[in-house]
């Protein structure tokens, strides 16, 4: 999977402009899928001169013209080759919070605590997010696009619940130091 799958997931649907893809990696998509903002116009640039998508440039009164991307058959093609192909392994996203848990040996448990406490409040803060998201979008979404969402819930409650056990373990350990 790379932002080209992603895209053209995208643009099965609909025709969307670049702000609207943007929006949809920001929103839905950065909770399985991570890409950065300076990616996405030059993949669209690549996947245009490919004959992956076209553009079509939309007029606005008393704005700068707005560019529609539209998915081409050999976009369309490429997609379905992507989905038909086998499933890729997932990977962990880099994390400094885990990366530092890990070696939190190395500052003491009021460190660690700080670090569970802001990964807790974030956590919580993208759980939060998501729900809304999915109470938003819930009623035109796909039963697979449900089934997504839901397991994206469920990972954030799993991590919250974590957190939390181990926020007390380590507050313990304070206590009796």
């Amino acid at each position: 999977m790379n932002s080209q799958d992603v895209i053209l997931g995208m643009l099965m649907k609909k025709s969307l402009t670049g702000y609207e893809i943007k929006q949809l990696l920001e929103e839905i998509f950065s909770n399985f899928y991570s890409s950065s903002y300076g990616t996405i116009y030059p993949t669209l640039a690549r996947m245009e001169k490919e004959g992956l998508i076209t553009k079509e440039n939309i007029p606005q009164e008393g704005k700068p013209n707005k560019n529609l991307l539209n998915i081409t058959d050999k976009g369309r093609d490429s997609f379905n080759a992507y989905l038909l192909a086998p499933l890729e392994a997932d990977s962990i996203k880099k994390s400094d919070f885990m990366m530092r848990l890990y070696f939190g040996e190395f500052v003491g448990y009021e460190k660690v605590i700080i670090w569970l406490k802001q990964a807790q409040e974030e956590s919580q803060h993208k759980l939060d997010q998501l729900l809304t998201q999915y109470s938003l979008y819930k009623d035109e979404m796909h039963p697979a696009q449900i089934i997504c969402i839901q397991i994206g819930i469920e990972e954030y409650k799993a991590k919250l619940t974590t957190i939390a056990e181990g926020l007390l373990n380590m507050e313990k350990l304070v206590l009796t130091k």
